[in-house]
């Protein structure tokens, strides 16, 4: 039987950030992941999959050495957004040279996230990648974990970490219960071709059926989002690119300019997840596989990836002090660091999705005035954009620049 520290179920975004963070710490760190991601050719159209990678996330990446392999590859920075009500007057706009920063974030495909980290993993002699493989059977046990994979082999471990999204195959195996509800919306995306320049700018509108969100990616490119019920996401899939085109330009606001060709398109339905527990003894939760969230402020995977740091520095902080990376008393800080902030921003989001829908006169006229105060209140704009970005005081180490130092 083979015996890592720490094995890593799933070598996405999450879990190849997490296998990174401890990479040169000393643990011994296996990461299984089912299957790897496509090539990057720069010639490819983008990808349909892509994420606000804010600036807390990117400063996670440029510590654990995967940020500079994503720029090489494709990113796009973003340095406004703007958001407002379809149905009234109310609007905010946020700037990163109000924080005097650079940019407020970058959108970067999946792709070339996972990509980069992988890379990156590949530098460090602690860390051991399998794929094909996926986990089978778990046992936790008084002294450790033990994982059987699809090929028959074997794992002890002294933590194993669900990395493996929001249908987790060791959350179902290790009875952890969750709970959520689906939403009354599909997302529909579309990789398009702009005719106007690349803006760094996003927006979003809120109309009664659902957000709009436009997205910059790099050259005269965008992704964009449109929720909304899944008979009408159904309809717009099947129509012919140019009436797709046509539709969309339509619904969307004319200063974005038009569009100059649809390069992909697709759905998804929403789902708002969240586990009871995010650890038990020699066993932990991270991203998807402890939580989904509505994705309209594109916060999902910045969540997962501040996970991944704060689960980090409490494996590594306990193997300084010569414990074991599955202690539950060490996961349970985990948990506490992680839980809370997680639940405020779903309930935040679910708050925003709920405020913005189809409201009678009076609410309509409440979250204008948020809006407006949010844009007008110095103070409040500014902490909604620190927290926004992950760059306030209580984040994780990593998130903050400051590098864990394991043995």
């Amino acid at each position: 039987m083979e015996r890592y520290d720490v094995v890593i179920a799933g070598g996405g975004m999450v879990g190849a950030t997490l296998a990174c963070a401890l990479g040169g710490t000393g643990l011994r760190v296996l990461v299984v992941e089912a299957r790897e991601p496509r090539p990057f050719d720069p010639a490819q159209p983008h990808d349909l999959r892509v994420s606000a990678v804010s600036l807390g996330s990117q400063r996670v990446f440029e510590a654990v050495g995967a940020w500079p392999g994503m720029r090489a590859r494709r990113v796009c920075p973003y340095r406004h957004m703007a958001v407002w009500d379809g149905e009234g007057r109310g609007s905010t706009a946020f700037d990163s040279a109000d924080l005097g920063e650079p940019w407020l974030g970058h959108i970067v495909e999946n792709r070339v996230v996972q990509l980069a980290l992988l890379e990156a993993m590949a530098g460090f002699d602690n860390l051991d990648f399998r794929c094909p493989a996926a986990a089978e059977r778990l046992a936790l046990e008084a002294d450790g974990a033990r994982l059987q994979l699809d090929d028959g082999s074997e794992i002890a471990a002294g933590l194993v970490v669900a990395a493996d999204g929001a249908r987790s195959r060791i959350r179902e195996l290790a009875g952890l219960p969750t709970g959520g509800w689906d939403y009354a919306q599909h997302a529909l995306v579309a990789t398009v071709e702009t005719r106007l320049p690349q803006q760094e700018i996003t927006w979003q509108r809120f109309v009664p059926t659902g957000p709009q969100a436009f997205l910059p990616l790099s050259g005269p490119h965008a992704s964009m989002v449109w929720y909304h019920n899944a008979r009408e996401v159904r309809r717009l899939l099947a129509l012919e690119p140019a009436a797709f085109a046509a539709e969309m330009e339509a619904a969307f606001p004319g200063r974005l300019g038009g569009i100059a060709a649809v390069q992909a398109r697709g759905s998804f339905p929403l789902r708002r997840m969240h586990a009871h527990r995010y650890c038990a003894p020699h066993l932990a939760l991270v991203g998807d596989a402890a939580h989904t969230i509505h994705p309209l402020a594109g916060q999902g995977v910045n969540l997962g990836v501040m996970d991944a740091a704060a689960l980090a520095e409490v494996v590594v902080d306990a193997h300084r002090r010569g414990r074991s990376p599955g202690a539950l008393a060490d996961l349970r800080r985990y948990e506490r660091s992680r839980r809370g902030d997680n639940l405020a921003m779903m309930t935040a989001m679910d708050g925003f999705y709920r405020a913005f829908g189809d409201q009678p006169l009076p609410v309509r006229l409440g979250r204008n005035l948020a809006l407006a105060a949010a844009d007008r209140i110095g103070p409040l704009k500014q902490g909604l954009m620190r927290h926004a970005m992950g760059v306030d005081d209580h984040r994780p180490r990593l998130a903050r620049g400051r590098p864990l130092t394991g043995t």
